[in-house]
C-alpha cells in the first residue's frame, strides 16, 4: 500500500509547463502592483488580521526589521482568486505570502525567516533604502581597574 502511494504522490507535485497562461492584462496589473511601492506583500488577510500563520510570520518579520508602514503595500489574495493564482504564476513561486522589494521578488515566509535570522534581510532593506543603515554600533568597553 505504501509503495503504491509513493508512486502516485510525485505526480501530484509535478507542474505542467504552461498549464495556465497569465493574461497580459493580469501580468501588467501585477507588475504595476509590485513596482508601485518599495515593499509589496501578497498575503492572506491583512497586516492587522492575517488569515494564515505564514502571513502572520512575514508581517512580524517586517515589524522586527522596523520597515515603515508607509513603505509597505499589502494585497489580500483571499479577496481576489485571480490575483491569488496570478501572483503564483507571475513569480513562479507556489505559495503565499510573497514579498517584493523595489519590484524584485524576494521570497516567501521560509526564505524571509532565514534571511532575517542571518541578517541578510536587514542588509537588503538597508541597501534598498527601506530602513536606515546603522553605521558601526559602538560596543561599550570595560576597563579593568
Amino acid at each position: 500500500m505504501l509503495r503504491s502511494m509513493l508512486s502516485i504522490r510525485p505526480a501530484l507535485f509535478m507542474r505542467l509547463p504552461n498549464s495556465r497562461l497569465l493574461s497580459q492584462e493580469a501580468r501588467s496589473k501585477i507588475q504595476q502592483a509590485v513596482s508601485g511601492s518599495p515593499v509589496v506583500l501578497f498575503m492572506k488577510g491583512s497586516p492587522a488580521a492575517p488569515e494564515c500563520g505564514y502571513s502572520r510570520a512575514v508581517v512580524q518579520i517586517l515589524g522586527l526589521q522596523q520597515v515603515p508602514s508607509e513603505k509597505v503595500v499589502t494585497y489580500n489574495v483571499l479577496a481576489d482568486p485571480e490575483l491569488r493564482n496570478g501572483i503564483k504564476e507571475f513569480s513562479d513561486w507556489p505559495t503565499i505570502p510573497q514579498l517584493y522589494v523595489n519590484g524584485e521578488f524576494v521570497g516567501g515566509a521560509d526564505i524571509l525567516l532565514s534571511m532575517h535570522q542571518s541578517g541578510e534581510l536587514e542588509t537588503l532593506f538597508e541597501n534598498a533604502n527601506i530602513i536606515p543603515k546603522i553605521e558601526g554600533e559602538q560596543v561599550p568597553v570595560h576597563v579593568a581597574s
